[in-house]
């Protein structure tokens, strides 16, 4: 592969394609993913959509060849913006190359997770897509999906991936970059808080976190401390990363030594007590489910949730409303799955698969992504301060301010869901939502959960 042409070409393609067009710079909802799973309805079209395998997805038109994008961004702009931000951002790359030997054609599609599967079993991969899940093991054995770090490395972009180029590293290979993250802290109302005698500086260790929602609870208003359940996840995430051990743990694979480790036991049973008290009604699996509570009715002292929370906002409460990292100087951010491409294609869609790559991690189209998609970029040379100061929108702000205590944490953790999986943090979810029912043994649950966790790696 020319990877020298690749690196003299990439500054001229990413300035025509940044000017081929103008991303929508509406605001984005929060929204945790691109894509929704797909129904089992959708699930028996797979076959079809994803095609018979790579001589399918190398299909010319006319004398040049077609390098197929499978991503996300499907839903209608009144849906969400933001997939319009990010649409529009494909678009321009594709119009910068209408001319070239090969045409870059960006598909939305409900069911990204099922294309993969479904090539994958053929012994093929996708040309490129934007994977909402980690790169499938049996993708990587078969060695089907690129190595992505030689070119990360010859062209310097190691700054611009950010963390994709630690997290996603496997075996000294990176096989998939995410052009957002998943960064995630706490956001408090102040004006619950000082009704209750307490300052969100106030709020050093878990301790001081339990007795001012205790605090927030006895108010007898309606008002009660946090938002639990999905969001409890997060707090035992945060609480072992305060520990050598709990971080080491954090960063592995979920084996029987952790589920019987003093940091799992510690945390879980921690966040249970607080759970507890905090009340059964204030618990959910999906913090959709009650965050108006937190941004439009302002009933609510914390809630667990990434930075996108800036959008959401009632613009009522926009001054109550702050960002804060989790107690004990934590935060979690996380690259999770991305940009994935195949390696098994043509030299000339592989050279324009890896422009695209360093287009989407370029400071151009990160800035995009910061204002127009309201989301954590990846590029860790951008100054979001002054980017948020720049444009003087009041949510850009409070989005740059969540960013910038998240950078600047002294600990920064990967989400457990990513290394110990989604059935496990599931499991655990459910667990710490039967122990917020009054009376529950918690000692009792947590064994039941070690017994759970057990089987599930077994």
């Amino acid at each position: 592969m020319k990877r020298k042409a690749v690196s003299l070409l990439m500054a001229a393609v990413m300035s025509a394609a940044l000017l081929a067009g103008c991303g929508n710079s509406s605001q984005a909802p929060a929204q945790e993913e691109a894509s929704a799973e797909a129904s089992e309805s959708e699930a028996a079209d797979v076959e079809e959509t994803a095609g018979d395998g790579q001589e399918t997805a190398a299909e010319s038109t006319g004398d040049g060849e077609v390098l197929e994008f499978y991503h996300g961004y499907y839903h209608e702009e009144s849906e969400w913006p933001a997939a319009k931000v990010m649409r529009d951002i494909y678009d321009d790359f594709a119009a910068a190359h209408a001319d070239g030997p090969v045409t870059f054609k960006p598909i939305p599609v409900e069911n990204r997770a099922e294309i993969v599967s479904a090539q994958v079993a053929g012994g093929n991969f996708p040309d490129i897509v934007d994977i909402d899940k980690t790169v499938p093991q049996a993708a990587i054995s078969q060695e089907l999906v690129l190595d992505l770090k030689p070119f990360i490395d010859e062209n310097g972009l190691q700054d611009a991936v950010g963390i994709n180029y630690t997290q996603n590293a496997v075996d000294g290979h990176i096989y998939t970059v995410h052009d957002q993250l998943e960064s995630r802290g706490m956001w408090y109302n102040t004006a619950v808080l000082e009704s209750a005698g307490v300052k969100c500086e106030e709020i050093k260790s878990w301790d001081d976190f339990a007795a001012a929602m205790d605090k927030v609870n006895a108010l007898g208003d309606g008002s009660y401390g946090y938002v639990a359940g999905q969001g409890s996840l997060f707090m035992l995430n945060a609480m072992m990363a305060s520990t050598e051990e709990g971080r080491s743990l954090l960063a592995s694979e979920l084996t029987e030594d952790t589920i019987q480790s003093e940091a799992f036991a510690e945390a879980f049973k921690k966040t249970a007590a607080m759970d507890q008290a905090n009340g059964s009604g204030h618990t959910t699996e999906d913090l959709g489910n009650l965050m108006d509570d937190f941004n439009k009715k302002g009933m609510v002292a914390a809630l667990f949730n990434g930075v996108w929370n800036a959008s959401g906002i009632d613009a009522e409460l926009a001054d109550s409303i702050q960002p804060a990292i989790f107690p004990g100087d934590v935060a979690i951010a996380s690259a999770g799955g991305g940009i994935s491409i195949s390696s098994g294609m043509s030299e000339a869609k592989t050279e324009l698969a890896l422009e695209f790559l360093a287009y989407m991690v370029s400071p151009e189209v990160q800035e995009k992504i910061f204002t127009g998609v309201q989301a954590a970029p990846c590029n860790a040379t951008l100054d979001l301060q002054a980017l948020a100061q720049a444009g003087g929108d009041p949510i850009i702000s409070k989005l740059a301010e969540a960013c910038s205590q998240i950078n600047g944490a002294g600990t920064v953790v990967i989400n457990l869901n990513y290394t110990w999986g989604g059935d496990v943090g599931n499991a655990i979810i459910n667990a710490l939502m039967e122990c917020a029912v009054s009376g529950t043994d918690i000692d009792a649950r947590f064994e039941q959960l070690q017994q759970e966790l057990t089987a599930l790696i077994a």
